[in-house]
């Protein structure tokens, strides 16, 4: 107990120090993902493109109604992307992972409001919101 009481400001700087640093590493991993009622709130208020990264086998099984369907492995310079690159751009997979990484791909090439659906289609239905197959 003394040495808390003789060091508490290194311990506070410390403490401080660490909970920065996390604190940085969870806004990255944060970063460019909304939930399913942000989505449909973009799409709906803000004019959002909802974009499908899937592979076409996966799309074809299923996906969020009024998707545009772009596989992420062509989607630079895909003429299915927005030209006002001002909208936001709503990309999602079956899981979110691809559409996380496509988000970052997007933003690097100027689309400011790239973001994906963390949970991807899983959470999609999970909300209960429309899907459809090909």
């Amino acid at each position: 107990m003394k040495f808390i009481v003789d060091n508490w400001p290194l311990i506070l700087l410390a403490a401080t120090s660490g909970g920065l640093l996390l604190w940085q590493t969870l806004q990255k991993t944060q970063g460019g993902t909304i939930g399913t009622a942000e989505a449909v709130r973009l799409i709906n208020r803000e004019k959002g493109v909802l974009v499908d990264v899937s592979e076409p086998a996966e799309y074809a099984a299923g996906h969020a109604v009024g998707a545009r369907h772009i596989p992420f492995g062509s989607l630079e310079g895909a003429k299915e992307l927005p030209s006002n690159k001002a909208l936001p751009v709503i990309l999602m997979c079956a899981s979110g992972a691809r559409a996380n990484r496509a988000a970052g791909l997007l933003r690097k090439a100027g689309y400011e409001k790239a973001v994906a659906v963390s949970g991807g289609l899983a959470a999609w239905r999970d909300a209960n919101l429309p899907t459809e197959k090909a």
